[in-house]
């Protein structure tokens, strides 16, 4: 913990240097870009994209899973697309899986969950389940088509369908590769994942 706090303290001293940029964040944010991914500590969407402060709306979920759409059941996840969709206005929505990801392997290797219920109860939400190797450490397929799934489910939210309908927002399919910093972007035409 205390390279953090001692990060947090010399980002202080830094930021003191820069006063009209962190006023001007003050202001408000203005993301072009919803950035959904998965709540794995070697996934950093600034670090990937080289975005600054204030440049993308970030959500965060084990297995960068979708929840279903439910009004009467509203879930933070779903809060967090509607505001940046209907409020934030983006025009991108990013759903960037990656290689080694446990969610994704857990669920491919069917492993017994049972001593983390909340994870085990989270998961059963990637339907369909992914499928791939299970020999594969990267679970690359797997993780791939989860991304695909992720983005249809997206479509179910009512404020995403209106403005894809409208022209007026995109989705896109990323796959990162922790093991080469790769990030490889889903091609609709060619239904294939190519490097960005």
């Amino acid at each position: 913990m205390q390279p953090l706090i001692d990060h947090a303290r010399s980002f202080r001293k830094q930021s003191a240097e820069r006063p009209e940029e962190f006023a001007r964040l003050a202001e408000g944010q203005s993301p072009q870009v919803l950035f959904i991914t998965c709540s794995d500590s070697r996934v950093v969407p600034a670090l990937i994209t080289g975005a600054r402060p204030g440049e993308l709306f970030e959500l965060r979920t084990a297995g960068n899973i979708v929840p279903p759409y439910a009004s009467e059941h509203p879930t933070s996840e779903a809060a967090t697309i509607e505001y940046a969709v209907e409020v934030l206005g983006v025009d991108d929505i990013v759903v960037c899986g990656h290689s080694h990801c446990g969610a994704v392997g857990a669920l491919v290797r069917d492993e017994d969950l049972t001593a983390v219920p909340a994870v085990r109860d989270w998961l059963t939400q990637a339907t369909p389940k992914p499928a791939g190797a299970v020999e594969d450490p990267t679970v690359t397929d797997a993780v791939q088509g989860h991304i695909l799934a992720q983005l249809l489910r997206l479509r179910s939210y009512p404020c995403v369908e209106r403005r894809l309908t409208a022209g007026q927002l995109r989705l896109n399919g990323w796959f990162y590769e922790i093991h080469t910093g790769s990030v490889l972007a889903h091609d609709a035409q060619s239904d294939v994942f190519t490097e960005l």
